[in-house]
């Protein structure tokens, strides 16, 4: 069992959003068989296995083993991940996909989170392959709001800092594309600082 699975086809989509399906999948961390999860739904077998067959058909559970009881064969089926997410891609942006420039509105922030949600996620399907990442969260209470300024532009120093000390490329998304492109052989990783109010 993968620990994600990235969602981007409306169909695949469809096929898992119903709340039924959901509470499924919360259940199918280990094989089950349709008899057991209609004993704890309170459905016949046969209508867990139409559920079952929409979510297999989708990509989303995955048959693991089958047995002979009573001259009947009954699978048993098991999540593909541990979480299901939805690429931000299947509705987008009313008013078309275009960023807001102003880094600090709560619009490019929530562009930059998509952005990074969707590279996380494709990285999440290379099953198998050890992937370099690294989280940092921060708290930071300002005991004075005129000091917001200084705040942010000692965070754009920092960010910087490390640019220049380990050779930022562009953070434009064409450029960006451009830059990996000829600096295939060196590994490039992507920096997001994000700050916003916390509750």
């Amino acid at each position: 069992m993968q620990e994600v699975l990235y969602i981007e086809d409306l169909d695949q989509a469809a096929a898992l959003l119903k709340p039924q399906r959901i509470e499924m999948l919360k259940l199918m961390d280990h094989p089950r068989t349709c008899l057991e999860l209609g004993k704890i739904f309170g459905e016949t077998p046969q209508k867990i296995n139409y559920h079952i067959k929409a979510l297999q058909n989708a990509g989303l559970v995955e048959q693991v083993g089958e047995r002979r009881v009573r001259g009947t064969v009954e699978g048993s089926y098991q999540a593909r991940a541990r979480s299901y997410w939805l690429a931000s891609d299947l509705v987008g942006q009313v008013g078309g996909a275009g960023i807001a420039q102003d880094q600090a509105s709560l619009r490019h922030l929530l562009s930059l989170t998509e952005e990074m949600r969707g590279d996380i996620g494709h990285l999440a399907q290379q099953v198998g392959r050890e992937i370099p990442s690294l989280g940092v969260s921060l708290h930071v209470e300002l005991n004075d709001e005129s000091r917001r300024a200084d705040f942010m532009a000692d965070v754009q120093k920092m960010a910087q800092i490390l640019a220049v000390k380990y050779g930022a490329v562009a953070g434009d998304d064409e450029d960006g594309d451009d830059a990996q492109s000829t600096r295939s052989t060196r590994p490039l990783f992507r920096l997001v600082l994000a700050c916003y109010p916390k509750g």
